[in-house]
């Protein structure tokens, strides 16, 4: 073979291996659940709780924040970080901590630890074909999420993101009973809504909830400090 021609095969080799190697790199879309130190969200957080039978429908609205700290070891001696939670205190008129969560990425999970409780949240790469149990590491009943809108635009409160994905859990409604629970995340932000009812109802009006609670979180600033 002419040397010239054996160069080019070469480099024509080389570059299709390339080429192959970068074709079967998953892009497994961490960015939805951003670990870098100093990332933080506030949102307005209203918590309602409901018992018709003692006439009580209470309503409760503060802000929360969250910021995500130094490294830490988990009890499964994997290296986890500090996400740590702020009520803001309207009298003072500053943050206060309320408690330290644990937030990690192991490969294809991403789990927060809540109340010593091991969660996971989100599995990558986001597929509309991926079902998973949010307690499989905990000793919480089963609970199977699975996404919808991947990689969608979406609107919360005042703030608009480009690319979101939606974690769903089976609604449930019926003559006694009324659940609706989801989450949304946007790229490079994490959690932006968190939509949280379960309660009972009679004759299937969910608009007069019997007993139960609703949560609901909407963001309204983020950023990295």
């Amino acid at each position: 073979m002419h040397k010239n021609h054996l160069i080019f095969a070469l480099v024509l080799f080389t570059a299709l291996l390339s080429c192959k190697k970068e074709d079967n790199e998953v892009d497994f879309h961490h960015e939805y659940f951003p670990l870098d130190e100093g990332t933080f969200a506030e949102y307005t957080v209203t918590r309602i709780y409901h018992d018709d039978a003692s006439d009580i429908h209470d309503t409760t609205v503060y802000t929360l924040k969250t910021v995500i700290g130094d490294t830490v070891i988990d009890n499964e001696g994997r290296v986890a970080r500090k996400m740590e939670r702020y009520v803001f205190n309207t009298l003072l008129q500053e943050y206060k901590i309320q408690d330290v969560w644990m937030a990690i990425i192991d490969q294809e999970r991403a789990e927060l630890v809540e109340e010593n409780q091991r969660k996971i949240k989100l599995v990558f790469a986001p597929s509309l074909t991926k079902e998973w149990d949010m307690n499989a590491f905990n000793s919480y009943d089963p609970v199977i999420l699975y996404y919808k809108n991947i990689h969608k635009p979406f609107t919360a409160g005042s703030l608009d993101f480009e690319k979101t994905v939606t974690v769903e859990e089976d609604s449930t409604k019926n003559l006694i009973q009324y659940k609706r629970k989801f989450e949304v995340y946007a790229e490079g932000v994490g959690l932006v809504r968190k939509h949280y009812q379960d309660f009972s109802i009679n004759n299937f009006n969910e608009t007069l909830p019997v007993k139960g609670e609703e949560i609901f979180y909407t963001i309204i600033n983020y950023g990295k400090e």
